[in-house]
């Protein structure tokens, strides 16, 4: 196995390491937004003839799948950067230079 180059620099997560990170945290922000909309219709509506724990059980994985889904993609778009849009942010990050002010901006003396 050929040695791991030297000047290999810090690395950060992978397109499908973000893709799955991004799909858990938005099936844990569905499942809890499913909780909690779910228990408002079945307060409102009553459980129907599934029962609580099966209608309650429906709204979460329904919306825990579609947010997780939604947010995975949106997650691996984000990743994806042009080179363009990467030079942009880099000269939006570097330090103003400050330049002397011209004769013609002094105030006159008199």
């Amino acid at each position: 196995m050929p040695p791991m180059p030297a000047n290999r620099g810090p690395q950060g997560p992978s397109v499908t390491e973000k893709l799955k990170m991004g799909a858990m945290m938005g099936g844990t922000v569905g499942v809890i937004i499913g909780f909690i909309f779910g228990t408002v219709n079945i307060f409102r509506y009553g459980a129907g003839t599934h029962g609580i724990m099966r209608t309650l059980g429906q709204y979460m994985a329904g919306s825990g799948a579609t947010f997780g889904f939604f947010m995975g993609i949106g997650s691996v778009i984000r990743t994806d950067a042009s080179p363009i849009a990467v030079e942009a942010f880099a000269r939006a990050q570097r330090r103003a230079i400050i330049m002397p002010a011209h004769q013609a901006y002094r105030p006159r003396e008199k």
